[in-house]
């Protein structure tokens, strides 16, 4: 797979490009988070992994301050162009905006790059799936950085470089999960991350006669245009009231009997389901995290299926898609668990699925979901990676 990668990206690049003279090929993977959803900007827990699927970037210097971009996944764009003295958002350059704000986000840090670059990407995270092919984007660029320049920079930094990036040049209030999960993931094993002071551990996933399912709804999302941020503003003024009568720094600092005790301090009904997510999510990512480390796999396929519920009827982020392929998988013998996965409104589903029923999975849930929705999901068994890499540099020869 990665060979024939390399040999199509060198191919395209030489294609579009001109030549592969000083092209270095890099990787970075997508992240599907198992547990805890919405949980990362309310101070809690979550637990994502990053997969063997994300972005390939074939990339060399330029001796001038141009920065040229192809994409292969929209070829039909051709190449867009920018320079290093117009590092601003706009419409026009559509995806590069998430590469662009990586370098100007490096910039703002101290680093500015001596030239411009060359940059072809491509893909095989499903576009708008949820599965992070934006956060994928932004570390494989820190990471190009890094590399190509001789930037000192951790891949923990790499996760903050690009959730920075993301917030201030991209307009996207996003947490710090999902560049973190790309930027430090480790083959085998998924994050327990404490997104109120980044301290993690790797817990390895075993799943022993089963595998993780990704169900792609094929339903567009834009975060910057769906309901996102308003999400985050609720939960803020959430806690804000709730600051009034206990002493919390974030919701993920209660626990389930604290909030039940505080909530009447929260005055809108909406912001009391909205806060009472990120508390109980928060509690559940916790107990799934331990219900795997003592094989408990049934646990935590129950802790999946009640996180789904409460994504569908307290943070209502699910939708008819979503709502769909999960319900429809929870009727199929040999699914563990099954819940949206993402920031909602389209995008994926994650289940896991035991082995001898991954085909009557993808079968009666696809073809529940095509009666259902009008068009298609698509199904993929993932397994779990490890971070942003370097495949071939400038002075190797195609291995």
């Amino acid at each position: 797979m990665v060979k024939n990668m390399k040999e199509k990206l060198l191919k395209t690049f030489a294609e579009v490009f001109g030549d592969t003279e000083g092209v270095r090929l890099y990787f970075a993977p997508g992240r599907v988070n198992l547990i805890g959803e919405h949980t990362d900007y309310n101070g809690g827990h979550v637990f994502p992994c990053a997969l063997t699927i994300g972005t390939y970037g074939a990339v060399r210097k330029r001796e001038d301050n141009k920065l040229r971009f192809y994409s292969m996944n929209f070829s039909g764009l051709g190449v867009i162009e920018t320079s290093l003295e117009d590092l601003t958002p706009c419409k026009e350059a559509g995806w590069t905006n998430y590469p662009k704000g990586v370098i100007w986000a490096f910039a703002e840090k101290g680093m500015k790059l001596p030239c411009g670059m060359d940059v072809l990407l491509n893909g095989n995270i499903p576009n708008g799936s949820g599965l992070s092919s934006s956060a994928s984007v932004e570390v494989l660029t820190g990471f190009v950085l890094k590399d190509l320049f001789g930037f000192s920079v951790s891949n923990k930094e790499l996760a903050l470089i690009g959730q920075f990036s993301e917030n201030q040049f991209n307009g996207v209030n996003c947490g710090i999960m999902d560049q973190f999960a790309i930027a430090m993931g480790k083959e085998g094993h998924a994050i327990f991350l404490d997104t109120a002071d980044l301290s993690y551990e790797y817990a390895p996933v075993k799943l022993a006669g089963a595998k993780i399912v990704i169900a792609c709804s094929n339903k567009k999302r834009g975060l910057g245009d769906s309901k996102y941020n308003e999400r985050r503003s609720e939960c803020e003024e959430a806690l804000r009231e709730l600051q009034a009568v206990v002493d919390v720094k974030a919701l993920g600092d209660l626990d389930e009997a604290a909030f039940e005790a505080n909530c009447g301090a929260i005055a809108d009904e909406v912001r009391v389901r909205r806060a009472r997510h990120a508390v109980y999510e928060n509690r559940r990512t916790i107990k799934a995290v331990e219900a795997l480390k003592q094989n408990d796999i049934a646990l935590f396929g129950r802790l999946m299926n009640e996180s789904h519920v409460s994504l569908r009827d307290d943070y209502e982020v699910t939708g008819i898609e979503l709502d769909t392929l999960v319900e429809e998988a929870w009727k199929v013998d040999g699914v563990i668990g099954s819940r949206m996965t993402g920031a909602g409104f389209g995008g994926c589903t994650v289940s896991l699925v035991k082995d001898e029923a991954i085909d009557a999975f993808i079968g009666q849930v696809g073809k529940a979901y095509q009666e259902k929705i009008g068009y298609a999901a698509d199904f993929y068994v993932v397994e779990i990676g490890g971070g942003p890499a370097r495949l071939m540099g400038s002075e190797e020869k195609e291995s």
